[in-house]
């Protein structure tokens, strides 16, 4: 299976293909509105609104799976992070990251990219994947990086054909 056969769900239960961002660099992130990392939605955003026509899609995928720090349900994530931090790039279906429901996207993710001593599990809200223009996961990189921190990276995938 690759990344692009994967389905994912919208804050209103639609199916959404990744095969959608075949062709697009991918930022992907499990994301917590209440979770201290939050602040980064900003450089998120900022990635997106910078790199989106060059061909970036920043994905976020909120999760309830750590400290309880995503509360809110469906539509209402996505509102908070409009509100709050200004995001208008997609954020899907809350979601389980790790454990015995993890999800299919993040089965493929951690088994693609494993953290910090190999370990796939992923240990916090704001883990980034930064998948290439065929669908290969290049990299992982932990809660603490910054998006700022991800952007040269972003635009070296960006100008690869």
């Amino acid at each position: 299976m690759t990344l692009y056969d994967i389905q994912v769900k919208s804050p209103r239960g639609e199916q959404i293909q990744l095969s959608n961002y075949e062709g697009k660099v991918m930022l992907i992130v499990n994301t917590a509105s209440k979770c201290g990392f939050a602040p980064q939605f900003k450089g998120l955003q900022r990635l997106h609104e910078t790199y989106a026509k060059q061909g970036l899609a920043v994905l976020g995928f909120p999760s309830n799976q750590f400290a309880n720090q995503e509360p809110l349900e469906g539509d209402s994530i996505a509102e908070h992070c409009q509100i709050n931090h200004g995001v208008t790039f997609p954020l899907y279906a809350k979601i389980d990251v790790k454990g015995s429901n993890i999800h299919p996207l993040y089965q493929h993710l951690t088994k693609s990219a494993p953290g910090f001593l190999g370990l796939k599990s992923i240990k916090w809200n704001f883990t980034k994947f930064l998948v290439d223009r065929n669908g290969k996961v290049v990299k992982r990189f932990s809660p603490t990086v910054t998006p700022e921190k991800i952007e040269s990276q972003i635009q070296k995938l960006l100008q690869q054909k």
